[in-house]
């Protein structure tokens, strides 16, 4: 019996990516390494510091209360954002002209710059001008996102919402779009609910692109930076400073680059980890 050979000459075309990936990615990985094993004063003179670093910033307070923040952050989106998402999918048509404007106008959102969405946030809620501050505070509450950190964390969450819910949107669309009608047939001879078509039907077969919203999500939110900082500039106090904030600071405020490394790799180790972990605890039924 012949044995089936296997063509090589694909490498040729797989080879130029895997160069571009190692020069935008592994390259300056390596340059973060480099730095959070050693200190500088100036003049291109390093020291060895070793892990020095590192147990400076697992000790410190100010990243324990970054990580909070962050942390508090993300499941207060993911609680939103998934959800939410689902139940527009839900609503959306799946048939006829509205489909596309639907799908448009999703989408929408998800074109603006990130740098946009957090100017145009700062302009609408503000509490003299914008009409967010206005209408919240025409009706009795007050509001005002520069000094009050209720407020703050109020228009960071509403923001991320507005912007990113529509990716969790589409993807559910998506998936729900893919179920063959023979499924909601049966369940409508079998006289079952919307409930129990949702829990037995729609929800499962949702598990993959449920399970990439949420890593995105995830992944999004947890390192976020170019929104808040333009709405908030970390504000006010350290009310909004996230990771991703905190750590600028330290790199290019203070000029800390030992620090800084060594919290990045921390920062990246966390997002890998968790990620890992989630996607794990979701598809270990996959293969059965």
């Amino acid at each position: 019996m012949a044995t089936k050979s296997t063509n090589q000459k694909a490498w040729f075309f797989v080879v130029p990516v895997i160069i571009l990936v190692a020069f935008n990615a592994l390259i300056p990985l390596m340059t973060v390494v480099n730095y959070s094993v050693q200190e500088t004063f100036g003049n291109n003179i390093f020291f060895f510091e070793g892990v020095k670093w590192f147990e400076q910033v697992l000790h410190s307070e100010r990243f324990h209360a970054s990580l909070l923040r962050q942390l508090s952050f993300t499941g207060i989106i993911l609680a939103i954002e998934i959800p939410l998402g689902i139940a527009i999918a839900l609503a959306m048509p799946k048939k006829g002209f509205w489909v596309s404007v639907c799908l448009v106008l999703m989408a929408l959102p998800l074109l603006i710059p990130w740098n946009v969405v957090g100017a145009m946030w700062n302009i609408f809620a503000l509490p003299d001008i914008g009409l967010l501050g206005r209408i919240i505070n025409g009706i009795g509450f007050d509001y005002n996102f520069t000094q009050n950190p209720t407020a703050a964390w109020f228009t960071t969450i509403l923001m991320d919402v507005w912007h990113w819910t529509s990716l969790v949107v589409l993807l559910a669309y998506a998936g729900l779009s893919s179920i063959p009608d023979a499924y909601f047939q049966a369940a409508k001879i079998d006289g079952a609910g919307a409930w129990a078509v949702f829990r037995h039907i729609q929800l499962p077969k949702m598990k993959r692109v449920l399970t990439i919203a949420i890593l995105l999500r995830f992944m999004d939110s947890f390192m976020i930076y170019t929104e808040p900082f333009v709405l908030t500039g970390g504000g006010p106090g350290n009310t909004t400073t996230f990771l991703s904030i905190d750590l600028v600071k330290i790199a290019l405020g203070q000029f800390d680059l030992g620090p800084a490394a060594a919290m990045s790799l921390i920062y990246f180790l966390i997002v890998l980890l968790v990620c890992w972990v989630f996607y794990t605890l979701m598809m270990k039924d996959e293969a059965q």
